[in-house]
């Protein structure tokens, strides 16, 4: 949801006046405070500079004075703001005081919230400025109810630590350290402190599948960046449900029934909310791909635009000598007589016309040997077939063609043994060769 120009140059107005009565209202001590805090959380919709929010964190590391000042400078300006980007803003700024600020932050925002001053109470936030705004105000109210669950989350676990130590110390007669008191581990917890402790955590993981985002927040820029922290936050969430849950299946077997039925509702709320969560991640890491796609054609088609508008008309080029051709050209030769000789003498010899070449007679009479030998059965390997003498002495004509061709070992397809296509073949041999000759010396032109 792109702002319009005019709400543009209403919130930059708004931001200097902020920034002038900050700087008029305000003590020389705590107006630079006033001011970045201002600068931190201003309408224009893209994420607030890292410069301003650390320069809220190092001039509230000075004095205890100042971190109340700051509280208060931030909750003045979640009552009066009806715009979701300051609202978003100065929600990550609350945030990053929490995580890397000093730890008294903690308690001075608790104690804020529990005396009633309004700083993480957003239920009854709405931006009215335009009709699909209400996806962002969505996304404001289950962000402040995720900080406050995380702020009392960890305000109870420091004092449940505490009394759970003092149990333990008054049983083995030991005093134990505050410090120590914090650093309890999960395995030394007793049942009810461990089942009230993985309730605080299912919450808090409650709270932060509820910052879902929906509709046109679901691509804001402002919204991601927001979304960063919390999804940090909530590996290690699920890393501490995941220890607790292996504490209880090892004291399962000496729970007793009462207890057995809480380790029962306890899984089955947490396999719904690790579904969920699966699907949290899901929709994150399908849409940072798809950002990162879109951001590469975006700069890809950024440097082509770049490229075409550095194009300029580039001068004549000057006219070169030009190079001395080498006239060298191929020269073809046309074909001598003797070549030409050569030619019609070799297709002369392939149909087989040279003055050595056989006659015609020949020619036939060695086509017939090939035809009658090509006819003759295979015998196998070393055996010749036997010599028989013609019995018929009258039809030795006849007898002499059969002994040749071994026509007799054949299927005759006319009577008396006779093949026609054999017998064409050799009395057609005359006529196969004057066609032969005819066609050479058609080519010839004789």
């Amino acid at each position: 949801m792109a702002p319009s120009k005019l709400r543009k140059a209403i919130g930059a107005v708004k931001d200097n006046t902020s920034i002038g009565l900050a700087k008029v209202g305000s003590s020389a001590s705590l107006a630079d405070l006033d001011v970045a805090i201002v600068k931190a959380t201003r309408h224009q919709e893209y994420p607030a500079n890292e410069r301003h929010i650390r320069e809220v964190l190092n001039l509230t590391c000075y004095s205890r004075a100042y971190i109340g000042a700051s509280i208060a400078t931030i909750a003045k300006r979640l009552n009066k703001t009806k715009n979701w980007i300051v609202a978003i803003k100065t929600l990550v700024l609350i945030q990053r005081l929490l995580t890397d600020g000093d730890p008294a932050f903690e308690q001075e925002i608790f104690f804020a919230t529990r005396r009633g001053t309004r700083l993480l109470n957003m239920s009854d936030f709405r931006d009215t400025s335009q009709s699909d705004s209400w996806d962002y105000s969505a996304f404001v109210r289950t962000y402040a109810l995720y900080l406050d669950e995380q702020l009392e989350f960890r305000t109870q676990s420091r004092k449940k630590s505490k009394r759970g130590i003092t149990a333990y110390d008054e049983e083995d007669d030991d005093v134990a350290s505050p410090s120590s008191a914090r650093d309890t581990p999960v395995r030394d917890m007793k049942n009810e402190h461990v089942f009230s402790r993985v309730h605080h955590l299912m919450q808090l993981l409650e709270r932060f599948l509820a910052c879902r985002p929906t509709g046109t927040a679901k691509h804001n820029r402002v919204v991601h960046v927001a979304l960063y922290p919390l999804v940090k936050e909530s590996f290690q969430i699920y890393y501490d449900i995941t220890e607790i849950l292996g504490i209880l299946i090892e004291r399962f077997m000496g729970l007793e029934v009462s207890d057995s039925v809480k380790v029962h509702e306890i899984f089955c709320r947490i396999s719904k909310q690790f579904d969920e969560l699966d699907e949290f991640y899901g929709w994150r890491a399908e849409y940072l791909e798809q950002k990162s796609e879109t951001e590469e054609e975006d700069k890809k088609s950024e440097v082509v635009e770049e490229d075409t508008n550095m194009i300029k008309a580039l001068p004549p080029p000057e006219e070169l000598p030009e190079p001395e051709k080498e006239e060298k050209e191929e020269v073809v030769e046309e074909p001598t007589e003797k070549d030409n000789n050569t030619i019609v003498q070799i297709e002369a010899d392939l149909l087989n016309l040279s003055e050595d070449a056989v006659t015609s007679k020949e020619h036939g009479d060695k086509l017939a040997l090939a035809l009658f030998d090509g006819g003759a059965p295979v015998m196998g390997p070393g055996t010749t077939p036997a010599w028989e003498a013609f019995k018929d002495m009258e039809n030795w004509e006849t007898a002499l063609v059969q002994s040749t061709s071994h026509l007799s070992n054949q299927n005759p397809s006319l009577p008396g043994g006779f093949d026609m296509v054999l017998l064409n073949g050799m009395y057609q041999q005359g006529a196969t060769t004057h066609a032969m000759a005819a066609r050479f010396c058609d080519h010839r032109k004789c």
